[in-house]
């Protein structure tokens, strides 16, 4: 799963810790946004033969809407015992869930765009009361065939609904917009205004430049410096471990023209095996003779056309050609493995990512041979986090950086993170990611006063700060102080449904408040989103059943 896309569940987890029944008029409806063939016709009137090329490319064909990819088919997975299905119904596409034997897991939802170009795989989105969510299955081109997503394979429970942010979307669509204050997810207006990627994803604002007839210029990224040309590239294809966004910006932001590290730190393990990771042409080229050799001469566009696609019968030739505009000496062009001249089968093979089961990148490395190893380590700095595209990154950036490794499980780093960021809390008083970071990690030492002291000053800043609310929440009811850890949770829930944790707790609070129909109505919502959550299904139940009564236990 790209590392953009693990953002909204990485809230979740920092989220310590009958379904409501919903017509198909409660799925949100929202304008359809516009295919590239729509949005820039008006650039097909003067550059004829490159849009049409440009139709058929992976970019253009990043995303839209869902009748217009249908892989329909079944896949049951049985460490859950749930059946889903894509299938067409009424002259939509739908997905449908069912786990045999048990009523309260079963629905289905009309699916609204597709994601993915589809020569990997693909997945699709639909929306349910406003918030943007994702399919836990996709389809996998390689298998020809249904599967749960990455990270999914082992649940044991139809997976809690996955949210859709605007950091998923970006690189996928054109035009995203921001989620609604306070929420990970939720989109009062259409999510985003252009399926696929449109010309000014890489060309910047176009609109003077049509209404003078061409007069007024686009950016051209190969006339660019070498930063910024790179950055059009870099802004979707580099992750590394993490990536920080700086304080006051987003990469939502980012235009072409722009330097994308005046946005984004990326920051990488210098051990870090970078084929595991799905999305790292960028890092895997920089360890590359080549690019070692030529410098700032060489970019993804040397041998990439981003407005051509080459089909399958003339791929090997095309890449060919690019390698030798290169190697001109008279043996590659006439003797080198002539009979073979997919040049890439042998120095840029197929590398399955481990953690992306059923997809196969291509190498960047481009190694000489097959079996050379691919990089020697600095055993010194071998565990630690460098930035990727700079010799030195923001302190604050590294401090977050580390913090985010520890949200993503990796709790040993907890101390250096814990250390960095208190430094950093010195210089940056006001910077609420860090306030919130630092707050988190404080409370994985035990130190709670503290903690809801820096939670407080987090939201004094920032009153709908997700993390904030719900970890100050958590703590607050720790220490006996219930109703105003309710009044908490529920301003993060009612903005933040697809979060189950925080309603969870919302419901825990209202019945040890004595409020049964608010815990019970606090539950339903929970399942209308989630509705294979363990501890919420058995808490309705008990509710329901009388087991649990209910009764004031605490001063209201």
């Amino acid at each position: 799963m790209p590392k953009t896309c693990k953002v909204a569940l990485r809230l979740v987890i920092l989220m310590l810790a009958g379904a409501l029944l919903h017509s198909e008029a409660a799925e949100a409806q929202s304008s359809v946004a516009e295919p590239v063939r729509k949005v820039n016709a008006v650039c097909g009137n003067c550059h004829h033969e490159i849009f049409r090329e440009y139709l058929e490319t992976f970019m253009a064909n990043a995303s839209g809407v869902a009748n217009d990819r249908i892989y329909k088919g079944s896949f049951q997975h049985e460490p859950s015992g749930v059946d889903y299905k894509i299938f067409e119904e009424d002259g939509s596409l739908w997905l449908s869930y069912l786990r045999p034997g048990d009523p309260d897991v079963q629905g289905k939802h009309k699916l609204e765009y597709f994601l993915g170009s589809g020569h990997l795989g693909l997945t699709y989105l639909y929306s349910l009361n406003e918030y943007f969510i994702e399919s836990p299955i996709a389809y996998y081109a390689n298998a020809n065939a249904f599967d749960m997503k990455p990270g999914l394979t082992d649940f044991r429970a139809l997976p809690p609904a996955l949210p859709m942010t605007s950091g998923c979307m970006r690189c996928h669509m054109s035009g995203v917009q921001r989620e609604d204050a306070g929420t990970l997810n939720h989109f009062s207006k259409t999510p985003f205004l252009q399926a696929g990627i449109a010309c000014e994803r890489c060309h910047g604002d176009t609109a003077r430049h049509v209404a003078t007839a061409g007069k007024a210029a686009v950016v051209n990224p190969m006339k660019l410096d070498a930063e910024r040309r790179d950055s059009v590239c870099i802004s979707c294809h580099l992750e590394g471990d993490t990536h920080i966004e700086h304080a006051g910006r987003r990469a939502l932001d980012y235009k072409p023209g722009d330097r994308i590290s005046d946005y984004v730190s990326y920051f990488v393990y210098a051990s870090d095996k970078i084929t595991s990771r799905g999305v790292s042409e960028i890092e895997e080229l920089a360890q590359s003779q080549c690019k070692k050799m030529s410098g700032d001469k060489m970019s993804c566009m040397s041998c990439h056309d981003a407005h051509y696609s080459p089909p399958p019968e003339k791929r090997a030739q095309f890449y060919r050609q690019k390698c030798l505009s290169c190697h001109m000496e008279p043996r590659f062009a006439a003797t080198h493995f002539s009979n073979t001249p997919d040049c890439t089968s042998c120095h840029m093979p197929k590398a399955k990512a481990e953690k992306m089961p059923h997809i196969a990148w291509t190498d960047h490395r481009l190694r000489k041979h097959y079996e050379e190893p691919a990089i020697s380590f600095d055993a010194d700095t071998a565990s630690e986090l460098v930035p990727f595209l700079k010799e030195s990154a923001d302190p604050r950036d590294l401090a977050l950086a580390y913090y985010d490794v520890v949200a993503g499980g990796n709790i040993a780093e907890s101390p250096r993170a814990w250390s960095l960021l208190s430094s950093i809390r010195q210089t940056h008083p006001q910077d609420v990611p860090v306030l919130a970071a630092l707050g988190y990690l404080t409370q994985l030492k035990g130190n709670t006063e503290d903690a809801i002291e820096i939670y407080r000053q987090a939201l004094k800043l920032d009153p709908l700060n997700l993390t904030a609310t719900n970890n100050l929440a958590i703590l607050l009811a720790r220490s006996g102080r219930l109703k105003e850890a309710e009044t908490l949770w529920k301003q993060t829930f009612e903005i933040n449904e697809t979060s189950e944790q925080p309603g969870i707790n919302l419901a825990s609070a209202q019945c040890m408040l004595g409020e049964k129909e608010a815990s019970l109505l606090t539950l339903k919502r929970v399942l209308v989103y989630s509705p294979d959550e363990k501890i919420a299904r058995q808490r309705l139940k008990d509710i329901e059943s009388g087991k649990e009564t209910c009764r004031a236990r605490v001063a209201r």
